[in-house]
């Protein structure tokens, strides 16, 4: 790949593809917004298509995916897609299962693509910069604390409540991408409660317990009826002082201290990586969030909890 543009399509035009991706194309300088497929929208002034079919039968100019779609059936889309010769982004979630991205990353390195399982979370300011801090400390006790109201963020969205949807672990899994992007070690699940609406097939709540190198210091709470503020918050007790990160990563404070990590712009980080990896022939796909949630699936008691309608 030369340092032209990438000629790339979005696939899925909903509320993320509308705030961050189509905004953030629009202004990159390592990409062309050539194509979008969807069934139901569009994106003014590049080739629409009603599925993804259409588009790699119309454009053979395409070098690259990207998949805003849900993860229920992004699996077939994305194998599509690298059997025709393209690069692929996937938006978090990457998929149903850790298996089926597994075979996805296996075929992308049989064609010679680029596969990018991207967690936007780690792209938020504070995040690197926490990393670093932690690199040589020793980790005491983490809390997270992610709580968000699901009428506000996904209204409407039915397929967050559908098997493979994930429920409250949508947004949980942003925190735990970032937990296993700054904590050195290694990080299981040893206990998990599901809260499971009569109405739902995933969870509006859950309680985690993980343990970091064997010992069971780490807490999240994830919940999706919260009013009011919203919280997006992960405190690291280590043996310089605690770490705190707040607004999704955005903020930073250490022993109390606010640290300058300048400006949150957390899907341009995503596409810069998406272009490195392509030129350099590279692929990126870190299941370690999603590994975590599914081992959370396979742990946890779960609890029936009052009829959810949004």
């Amino acid at each position: 790949m030369t340092d032209r543009k990438i000629s790339l399509a979005l696939v899925g035009i909903g509320t993320i593809a509308r705030s961050q991706h189509i905004p953030l194309l629009a202004a990159s300088a390592d990409f062309d917004l050539a194509a979008a497929a969807s069934r139901h929208a569009g994106v003014e002034g590049v080739a629409n298509f009603p599925d993804l079919e259409a588009l790699l039968a119309a454009d053979g100019a395409i070098d690259a995916v990207s998949f805003c779609t849900p993860p229920q059936g992004r699996f077939a889309l994305a194998r599509a897609a690298l059997e025709a010769g393209r690069h692929v982004m996937l938006e978090k979630p990457p998929g149903m299962s850790v298996a089926e991205v597994a075979a996805l990353a296996r075929l992308a390195e049989a064609r010679g693509l680029t596969l990018f399982a991207s967690w936007h979370s780690r792209e938020a300011a504070g995040v690197e910069p926490a990393r670093e801090w932690l690199a040589d400390r020793k980790v005491r006790a983490v809390r997270i604390v992610w709580k968000e109201d699901v009428r506000i963020w996904h209204p409407g969205q039915q397929w967050i409540w559908q098997p493979g949807g994930l429920g409250v672990f949508d947004p949980g899994i942003n925190a735990l991408s970032i937990l296993t992007r700054i904590v050195p070690g290694s990080l299981a699940v040893e206990t998990a409660t599901l809260l499971v609406p009569s109405n739902r097939q995933t969870p509006i709540a859950a309680s985690l317990r993980l343990a970091l190198d064997g010992a069971p210091i780490v807490t999240a709470e994830f919940d999706f009826r919260q009013t009011g503020p919203q919280s997006w918050d992960m405190e690291i007790e280590t043996d310089a002082g605690l770490l705190a990160l707040a607004d999704g990563g955005a903020r930073l404070a250490i022993a109390g201290e606010a640290v300058a990590v300048g400006d949150n712009r957390e899907y341009a980080g995503l596409y810069r990586r998406f272009a490195a990896l392509i030129r350099a022939g590279a692929s990126d796909v870190d299941l370690a969030p999603l590994q975590l949630v599914a081992d959370a699936f396979l742990l946890a008691e779960r609890q029936a909890t009052e009829a959810f309608d949004d």
